[in-house]
Parts: structure tokens; C-alpha cells; sequence
């Protein structure tokens, strides 16, 4: 492996308070002999991966769930030494650790600091408590607020925080209010998502035939978030994501620009080389694998190279740059016009693609229909819109 090569890491942490009414991540509330478990088991999957990271330079760590803080004061103090351990933070160019508003603490935030955590993403979604409670969050907006001052008073200067369009109820007012309030906090990095209605969840068995906000709605919000997050300096770099100058996620940035990562946890997904594999699922499959001194791999995929081809194209479009055709040619020593030139110029000639200083890009047209642009291009899902 070339030790050149940077190396993305993100831990999955499966736990949280109570799930919400829309979430369909990996994640439940559990005793605290299970987590104590589970970070017994991290720590032996970091240790078989040891040789695998000694040989790379991991530039990021991003700590996801679930909810990190959501693990007790002496639990979280247990993870980052299992980390710090596995990785020096002095080489880490970005450490982020995702956090709910109700179980942060200055204990927890004392810890992340001397940890060398560089950035803390907290899960607000919106500024109107009914909206809030219909979600099935656990906090209010004062709690957040609070949580937010604690964040910058332990010296945080990289902050994103999460807001939700189509939420239940919400309104076109009340979602602008919710613009204006996160715009108002000034953190260096938003990430706007409309509420997706998931198999699974409660909200499905609710929602599923009668989406909580119409088309007309949703479609409004979207140009709202554009022209509130923009009008106060937040550029778009993907289509969810929004950032000051210099702000961007550099860990997310691996995944759309088909860098390589290392998923250690639960249900954790890699992609290294040309191999893409993910983690069991459930927690005796995980615990049982390890225990045989075997990594938790539970399904592998080894791509081709139409398969790389056709992923850099799907997760290089969701990002405003586009895909460099200098980097394609190099990549796969084929130039991009050679490869896809025909359906490039198609969507060119009906606008919904253009290229911009040897980058094709999705026009704001295109990204409205960019799930069937993606379709020219892979037969694989691409990450949701917006």
C-alpha cells in the first residue's frame, strides 16, 4: 500500500437516548454493560487493523453515530485512549465527534480537547421546539443554545451543526426562522437535509403515502437554504453541505472524491484500493468475530474497474467542483470524454451539465433530477439529494 496515500477513519458509535422518529441509522439505547462491551471490542478491532494504519497516514477521524456523547464521562474517556493509542492526534489534519445537545458536558468537552478532537458537528435540525418534539429530539432550543456557548467556551473553532427542511408541521416561516437562527450563531460549517421518510421508522408507517410537506413546499425550502446560507457567506461545496471559506469537511470530502476509508464499529463500511467491505450488523456476529481474532467483516465487493469508474462520476457530481477531468485520465488513464463523452454532451445540450475549467458539474437544473443523471453512469444508488 503507498504510505502517500491518506487515510480517512470513522468509528461508529450504535448508541443514542431514544431514536428519533425519522432515524434509520444503526442505533438503539443500551445498558452500560453493553457499551462497555462494545468499547472493549473497538479496541481489539483497532488492534487488527494496526498494520493497515501504520502503513498508511490517516489525515481524519470522524466518531459517528448513534450519538458519541451520549457515552458516560468514564466511557468516552476509554474510546479516545483506545484511539489515541491506535492514532497520534498530532497527524490527524481534521478530528470530528458528532454530539447531541442534552448529553454534552464540559467534562466530555474537556476530554475531546485533550484528546485533539478539531471539530464537533451537533444534531440541531430546527429552532422551533413543536418541530423539535415531533422529530422525537430530546432537547429544546435553549438546550441547544446552551450546548452551543459550551462548544466555543472550550475553544471549539470548528462547528457544524445540522438543520431539517419537510420537517412535520413546519412551515416556510418557521423553516427561514430556523435559517436565520443557525446563520445567526455563525458556525463555520451547516449541513441542510430534507426529512426523508424511511422504511423502518415510525414516521414510515405515518407518512408514507402523505409526505408531512408537499413538493411545492420542500422545493421552496430548498431555495431558501441556497439563498439564506449563501447571502451570509456560506458557500455550497456538495449538495446537503454548505461551509465558509476553508471550512469543508475534509474526512466527508474522502468519500465523494473516492478517497480511501477505514470503518471500524458496527455496521461500518471501507473502501480501500478496489475493495469496498462492511462490518456485521448485529453485535453477537461482531463480538463473535473478533473473539476469534477475525475482523468483523460481515460482506466484501471487490469493484472493477467500470465500477470505479462509475462510482468517481456518481459521488464526484453531488459536489459543486465536479469531476476533474484531469484527475479521471490519471486515474484510470482513459479520459473522461473517451469513457462518457456522449452522455456528457447530451446533458450539456439540455443544460443540466456544463464544463467549468476542466471540471463537469452538475447545473442547478441538474441537480434537481441528478438521481437519473447518476443512472447514466452506475447501476449502484447515489446518496440522497439535498
Amino acid at each position: 500500500m503507498m504510505k502517500n496515500k491518506k487515510l480517512g477513519i470513522y468509528i461508529h458509535i450504535p448508541f443514542c437516548a431514544r431514536k428519533c422518529n425519522y432515524c434509520d441509522f444503526l442505533s438503539a439505547p443500551e445498558t452500560r454493560e453493553t457499551k462497555e462491551r462494545y468499547l472493549s471490542l473497538l479496541d481489539r478491532e483497532m488492534q487488527l487493523y494496526k498494520e493497515i494504519v501504520s502503513a498508511r497516514e490517516a489525515d481524519t477521524l470522524f466518531i459517528g453515530g448513534g450519538t458519541p456523547s451520549f457515552l458516560e464521562t468514564d466511557l468516552t474517556d476509554k474510546l479516545l485512549c483506545s484511539v489515541k493509542k491506535w492514532i497520534p492526534s498530532e497527524n490527524l489534519k481534521e478530528f470530528t465527534i458528532e454530539c447531541n445537545p442534552n448529553s454534552v458536558t464540559e467534562e466530555k468537552l474537556n476530554l475531546y480537547k485533550e484528546a485533539g478532537v478539531t471539530r464537533i458537528s451537533l444534531g440541531m435540525q430546527s429552532a422551533c421546539d413543536e418541530e423539535l418534539k415531533k422529530l422525537g429530539r430530546l432537547h429544546s432550543v435553549k438546550e441547544f443554545e446552551k450546548t452551543y456557548e459550551l462548544v466555543r467556551k472550550h475553544g471549539f473553532e470548528r462547528v457544524n451543526i445540522d438543520v431539517m427542511a419537510a420537517i412535520p408541521g413546519q412551515t416556510i416561516e418557521s423553516y427561514k426562522h430556523t435559517l436565520e437562527y443557525v446563520v445567526g450563531l455563525s458556525p463555520e460549517h451547516i449541513s441542510s437535509y430534507s426529512l426523508i421518510i424511511e422504511e423502518g421508522t415510525p414516521f414510515y408507517e405515518k407518512y408514507r403515502e402523505n409526505p408531512p410537506v408537499d413538493e411545492d413546499t420542500d422545493r421552496q425550502m430548498y431555495d431558501l437554504t441556497k439563498e439564506i446560507l449563501g447571502r451570509h457567506g456560506y458557500h455550497r461545496y456538495e449538495i446537503s453541505n454548505y461551509a465558509k471559506e476553508g471550512q469543508e469537511c475534509i474526512h466527508n470530502l474522502k468519500y465523494w472524491q473516492g478517497g480511501d476509508y477505514l470503518g471500524l464499529g458496527l455496521g461500518a463500511a471501507s473502501c480501500m484500493e478496489h475493495e469496498r467491505w462492511s462490518n456485521a450488523r448485529g453485535l453477537t456476529d461482531y463480538e463473535d468475530r473478533i473473539c476469534r481474532g477475525q475482523k468483523p467483516v460481515e460482506q466484501t465487493e471487490e469493484l472493477g474497474e467500470e465500477e470505479q469508474k462509475a462510482e468517481f462520476m456518481f459521488l464526484g457530481l453531488r459536489c459543486m467542483e465536479g469531476v476533474s477531468a484531469e484527475r479521471f485520465e490519471k486515474k484510470f488513464h482513459q479520459s473522461v470524454e473517451e469513457r462518457y463523452g456522449k452522455v456528457l454532451h447530451k446533458y450539456e445540450n439540455m443544460g443540466l451539465m456544463r464544463l467549468v475549467n476542466g471540471n463537469w458539474q452538475l447545473t442547478e437544473q441538474g441537480i434537481d433530477v441528478s438521481n437519473h443523471i447518476s443512472v447514466s453512469y452506475t447501476h449502484l444508488t447515489l446518496p440522497t439529494n439535498r
